[in-house]
């Protein structure tokens, strides 16, 4: 993560605050007032009750993601689909490496920021935190992010949804009775985050798609309390074990859907050591901003994208899942007045707990402008027979009201055999104007 924050100073993608910020609500304020004015990434030099400085938004910028994978910004998912495809066939890169590292500096959880973002939050969370676990029978290793209340110096308590594949590797520990190690992450290399991020199968190694989109193994070295190793570059690494058979009151707390998750009893991490680089940085991820919500979304654009490719569907073009998560669009060169419905059917088979709407259009269409795509929906047919909605579907793992049921589907691409009354206009000359010369 170090060097993607010096190559963003150096670019001047990055906001420098010099000021002292409170970790309560102060500093959460001030990332979300810049996050809707720019997309650069947010530096906090001096945070309140801690020595160690706090950057947030580095993940913000579709751009930034492309760049990171080396893709254009139209095709993001392709590339994507391209690594995950050939890390399932036949990882081309060794996985990891291990290396020694002479200096790491043992320190406690609180002296790290003690971050509260939200108003309703039961206290300070850990946010960008990603979880380095190997499964109990096979040894292959997980990464995935979860949010993690500071409790104590000793304790964490961390939110493991019933679909993360922690949950089977916590499951495998519980049946033999025993803890399961974990190392929590924070500030990472680029690589190791987006593949945190990927959907890729349970039994893939993650470490081995970081390798990929590195274009080398990762340096690993070894934890100092639990038997892990971990990427040696990581900034600071909270080492512990979830306990067995314990669940403990966590939250509330202000989720990526702009609610709140109401308090329950989640998993217990038991903290053995803390340990950070010199001169650390600490990642600091308002859930729900376009840093939390850019990265998931392209992940879960490329397995829908993977899913209708893979399912035979003649074509698909690209996937989106913007403006906001849980709505899905996809552009198509359309091939039969039944094409679209095939795509949107398939497109809720994809990912049940992620696309809960899914709006088909024409390969025209800017599938990232959602005025543009329900303009595509108004004006290219009736608005009564191209929409459907599919009763008591179910959707998110954990849904006691019934809120995530159902499913909506859109077709809003133009009838096949009267493409020619739907041709865009065009003013000849427009691309080549420079304003400059008719304004001065």
């Amino acid at each position: 993560m170090r060097s993607l924050v010096e190559t963003l100073l150096e670019r001047g993608d990055m906001r420098v605050v010099e000021r002292e910020v409170d970790p309560r609500f102060e500093l959460a304020a001030v990332v979300n007032a810049s996050q809707r004015e720019s997309e650069d990434a947010i530096l906090f030099r001096s945070v309140r009750g801690s020595t160690v400085p706090a950057v947030s938004n580095l993940y913000g910028s579709h751009g930034r993601l492309c760049q990171m994978i080396g893709a254009s910004d139209d095709n993001f998912v392709k590339r994507w689909s391209e690594l995950s495809d050939a890390l399932v066939k036949e990882p081309s890169t060794p996985p990891t490496r291990d290396v020694a590292v002479d200096e790491l500096i043992d320190i406690a959880l609180s002296d790290l920021p003690s971050v509260t973002y939200h108003e309703k939050d039961a206290g300070p969370y850990i946010t960008a935190g990603i979880v380095l676990a190997q499964h109990p029978e096979t040894g292959v290793p997980n990464l995935s992010f979860h949010r993690a209340m500071q409790i104590s110096d000793a304790e964490m308590r961390i939110r493991i949804g019933e679909s993360h594949d922690l949950a089977g590797l916590m499951t495998a520990a519980e049946s033999r009775g025993e803890a399961l190690p974990v190392a929590m992450l924070l500030g990472v290399a680029p690589e190791i985050f987006l593949a945190a991020c990927a959907s890729l199968p349970p039994e893939a190694d993650e470490l081995a798609a970081a390798a990929m989109v590195r274009g080398e193994a990762v340096p690993m070295r070894p934890t100092r309390s639990i038997d892990l190793t971990v990427p040696a570059d990581t900034e600071i690494v909270i080492e512990g074990r979830l306990l067995p058979g314990e669940r403990r009151p966590e939250g509330p707390f202000g989720e990526f859907m702009g609610y709140y998750v109401p308090g329950g009893k989640n998993h217990v991490f038991e903290i053995s050591a803390v340990t950070m680089r010199p001169d650390p940085l600490y990642h600091a991820l308002l859930c729900g901003s376009p840093e939390d919500m850019r990265p998931l979304e392209t992940a879960i654009a490329a397995r829908i994208y993977r899913h209708l490719v893979k399912a035979g569907l003649p074509g698909i073009l690209d996937v989106s899942t913007r403006p906001r998560l849980l709505n899905t669009v996809v552009k198509i060169d359309k091939q039969s007045e039944d094409h679209p419905r095939e795509v949107i059917m398939a497109a809720f088979d994809a990912h049940p707990d992620y696309s809960k709407a899914c709006i088909v259009v024409d390969r025209d269409v800017d599938i990232t402008e959602m005025n543009e795509v329900w303009w595509s929906y108004l004006t290219r047919g009736r608005a009564d027979t191209r929409a459907f909605v599919i009763k008591d579907r179910p959707g998110f793992y954990r849904d006691p009201s019934g809120d995530h049921k159902g499913r909506l589907g859109i077709d809003a691409t133009m009838p096949i055999s009267r493409k020619d009354e739907f041709e865009l206009k065009s003013v000849p000359g427009t691309d080549s104007i420079d304003l400059k010369e008719y304004l001065e």
